[in-house]
Parts: C-alpha cells; sequence; structure tokens
C-alpha cells in the first residue's frame, strides 16, 4: 500500500504543480493582453490547483494503515476527499463560467491581443501533457502490479 500511495502522490504532486504554472501564465496573459476570458480561465486553473490539493489530502488520508478505531484502513477518507475535490472542480468551474458568462452578455469585451494566449496555450499543453504521462505512467505500472497477481487476491 505503501508504494501505491507514494507513486498516487508523485502523481496529484506533478498535476498540482502544472495546474498552478498554467494558472500563472494565464493570469500573466490575462494583464498582459487584457483579456477578461484569459483571466477567468486563471481563476478556473487556480480552482483546479485547489482540487489537486483536496486530492493530496485523499492521498494522505487513505494511505493511513489500519488501527483499533478504523479495522479495515481509511479508504472510505481518501474516498471522501477524493468526492470534495470532484464537488469542488464542479461548483467552482460552474461558478466561474457563469460569472464570465454573465459578464459578457451584460458587458461585452473587445477582442485583444491573441499572442499571449497562444502562448499559454501552447506551455499549457506542455504541462498538461507532462501531467498526462505521469499518469498514465502510473496506470501502466498499477496494471501490471494486478496482472501479475493470481486472480481473486486483488485486496
Amino acid at each position: 500500500m505503501g508504494e501505491k500511495s507514494g507513486e498516487s502522490l508523485g502523481t496529484v504532486l506533478v498535476a498540482g504543480a502544472a495546474n498552478l504554472a498554467i494558472a500563472l501564465a494565464k493570469l500573466i496573459a490575462g494583464l498582459i493582453g487584457g483579456s477578461a476570458a484569459m483571466l477567468s480561465e486563471a481563476a478556473h486553473s487556480a480552482a483546479d490547483t485547489v482540487t489537486e490539493l483536496l486530492l493530496l489530502v485523499a492521498v494522505r488520508r487513505s494511505g493511513k494503515p489500519a488501527d483499533r478505531r478504523h479495522p479495515f484502513g481509511h479508504g472510505k477518507a481518501g474516498f471522501v476527499w477524493a468526492l470534495m475535490a470532484a464537488v469542488a472542480t464542479l461548483v467552482g468551474g460552474a461558478g466561474f463560467s457563469i460569472t464570465h458568462g454573465l459578464h459578457e452578455v451584460g458587458h461585452g469585451e473587445e477582442l485583444a491581443d491573441l499572442t499571449p494566449s497562444y502562448v499559454v496555450l501552447a506551455v499549457a499543453f506542455v504541462l498538461e501533457g507532462t501531467s498526462l504521462l505521469k499518469g498514465l505512467a502510473q496506470l501502466r505500472r498499477e496494471a501490471a502490479r494486478y496482472a501479475s497477481r493470481p486472480y481473486g487476491s486483488y485486496g
């Protein structure tokens, strides 16, 4: 369990760092280019970073060994924190999208210089790709570990 928890921790940390870097890139591009949409996207990426922090709590809580009060371990605590992360993503993303949409309908926005937005798109592609590759590598290692076990020993 410790090896799996450590691997999950690394994956969550890589994803969190990528989301934070993307949020900062979007914030800088929004300030330079004057794009309200990019500033809204920066807020959305910041919410994604908070989601990664909640997933970090989930990994840490679920990795605790069983004790007298929790004879079957702490897996349910990890589930609850992962559920909270999913709800935070849904509520945060919906809140930013609705707020930005209402602002655009009410006030509109002049088309700004798109160069900073394209640079952010390229940076985000590289960072999210790195995070994806880390997650896929973890998935492959865990799948290989399960494939090598005899049937019925997946507990």
